[in-house]
């Protein structure tokens, strides 16, 4: 039995030495316009996701989805989001494939978390991800309007979805259009 387990003790070793070389020879890719493999991208997702799960408080916002709150969630999310996550015209970020991952298009691909998720996510960032933790720029009323904008988009009231159309030349994606490519769970 003693053996058995010096056996697998020293494989485990092996293994985390074999990646600690690769990684110190300058084996592993560090481009971040590379795709990143499947298995690679359900292991992230779940590692963030389960994180999420153990860390995140489940918080209420104190924001009420008001008309006027939507659109200035809008706003913020134009000034400050859009570059990475997708534009309000419903096109894909130029940036999408230039992070890695790749960024979540949050406008063709809406989000499908809680509200506490996201507000969490957008609050604290994303660590090697490049997303950063909005609370050290914006404050805390704003991080939740674009909470608020982002857990509504495929259902917004007349009212946002009117200013949107107006501001942008389109409307918002409607609840069960197809999804665009850049889903946050794959």
């Amino acid at each position: 039995m003693r053996n058995f387990i010096l056996g697998i003790v020293a494989t485990l070793l092996v293994i985390v030495l074999g990646g600690l070389a690769i990684a110190n020879l300058g084996l592993m890719p560090t481009n971040a316009d590379a795709t990143p493999p499947k298995i690679e991208r359900r292991i992230a997702a779940s590692a963030l996701d389960a994180s999420m799960e153990r860390h995140a408080p489940r918080v209420t916002s104190p924001i009420p989805p008001t008309d006027e709150n939507l659109i200035d969630g809008m706003k913020v999310y134009t000034m400050n989001c859009a570059v990475c996550h997708g534009t309000l015209d419903n096109k894909p970020s130029v940036l999408e494939k230039s992070l890695y991952p790749p960024v979540p298009q949050l406008i063709l691909d809406p989000l499908d978390d809680p509200e506490w998720h996201t507000y969490y996510a957008i609050r604290t960032g994303v660590r090697y991800t490049g997303m950063p933790a909005w609370s050290k720029a914006l404050s805390d009323p704003d991080i939740w309007k674009v909470t608020a904008f982002l857990s509504r988009i495929q259902k917004l009231p007349p009212k946002v979805q009117d200013y949107w159309k107006n501001a942008y030349g389109v409307g918002p994606p409607q609840e069960g259009a197809e999804k665009g490519e850049g889903h946050a769970h794959d």
